[in-house]
């Protein structure tokens, strides 16, 4: 599927952006899209927290300046922090210098080495100056929990069909996803767990 698992002609778009990690270990790299919110984000926290699961949080750079507290309980927690705009902007409609500058504007708020585009889309200018200065992190496994075309043992059948060796799987703490967050995303973790996976976050950039 081009949207669960992006293709391979997709892939090579942006070739320096992390799709997926070693497909050698068998380990999974959880993140979460959109946040933090105070409706969402802390309840996701909990669930990680039961599971001792530690995962990396793409976040818009507006929503950490509403919520800082919840941002710095992410961060103590000693999840990974990543930047997905700072008003979750689609690259294909701003400009090279006007989104780069919402980048920037979000980093000044979350101080991270790691970028990923909401929608995952970039005009091939921006991700040209954007990966000189930061990871770029796409996704192996989005699990669509964001649609309302699925319902949340859809979800759960994603994650369970999709997920693979270094994978990169994709979770939104956000309204429109908690109602199937709920029911998916413990579920997701019990089973990725009782497969064998371990848990990792992104490595920092040398």
């Amino acid at each position: 599927m081009i949207i669960e698992q992006p293709s391979l002609w997709l892939r090579w778009i942006y070739p320096d952006a992390l799709w997926r990690m070693n497909k050698h270990e068998r380990a999974v790299y959880l993140t979460f899209d959109d946040g933090p919110i105070p409706e969402v984000t802390p309840r996701v926290l909990d669930i990680l927290d039961h599971y001792q699961v530690k995962a990396t949080f793409f976040m818009v750079g507006d929503n950490v300046r509403k919520h800082p507290d919840i941002f710095q309980q992410v961060k103590d927690k000693g999840h990974r922090i990543g930047n997905h705009t700072f008003n979750h902007i689609g690259g294909f409609r701003h400009g090279i210098r006007s989104y780069l500058n919402n980048v920037e504007k979000a980093n000044e708020y979350l101080h991270t080495d790691l970028v990923r585009p909401p929608h995952g889309w970039l005009k091939w200018e921006q991700y040209f100056f954007l990966h000189k200065r930061y990871q770029l992190v796409m996704w192996d496994l989005v699990t669509r929990d964001y649609s309302n075309r699925l319902n949340a043992q859809e979800v759960l059948w994603n994650v369970r069909h999709y997920a693979r060796p270094g994978s990169i799987i994709t979770f939104h703490d956000s309204l429109k996803s908690q109602d199937k967050l709920w029911f998916a995303l413990p579920r997701s973790i019990e089973w990725l767990q009782a497969q064998g996976y371990s848990f990792k976050v992104f490595p920092k950039m040398k």
